[in-house]
């Protein structure tokens, strides 16, 4: 049996760098960022760590590259949210995730609670 060139698929590959997002960043611009705007109160550290809490003190993020707790977990984002009703939380981030995610993830559970 053989198949006609046209019933066969296209190979369809990606463009070079189209997807350079995916990959990590090694920095914290995006979030701190979206947080600046929000109106988070944010604290670096001399350690290059930095704190970030919302207005209302239920939700914080820590970018953590030079705490040793933090690397030994393999993480750097730390998001801790205590919500009004119901049990605390927290959501933790490696190194390898991009800082436009946990960006993302932040702009989400906001744009959420403001529901």
């Amino acid at each position: 049996m053989s198949a006609s060139a046209t019933l066969l698929p296209t190979v369809v590959r990606p463009a070079e760098n189209n997807h350079h997002w995916l990959s990590s960043d090694h920095c914290a611009g995006p979030v701190l960022d979206l947080l600046g705007a929000l109106g988070w109160a944010i604290v670096d550290t001399p350690e290059a760590n930095v704190h970030a809490t919302s207005p209302d003190g239920r939700v914080y993020v820590g970018w953590l590259p030079e705490d040793p707790a933090a690397w030994r977990r393999d993480i750097v984002w730390h998001v801790r949210v205590q919500p009004t009703d119901g049990d605390p939380w927290a959501q933790e981030f490696g190194p390898c995730t991009p800082s436009a995610a946990v960006a993302g993830f932040l702009a989400a559970l906001v744009a959420r609670s403001s529901r």
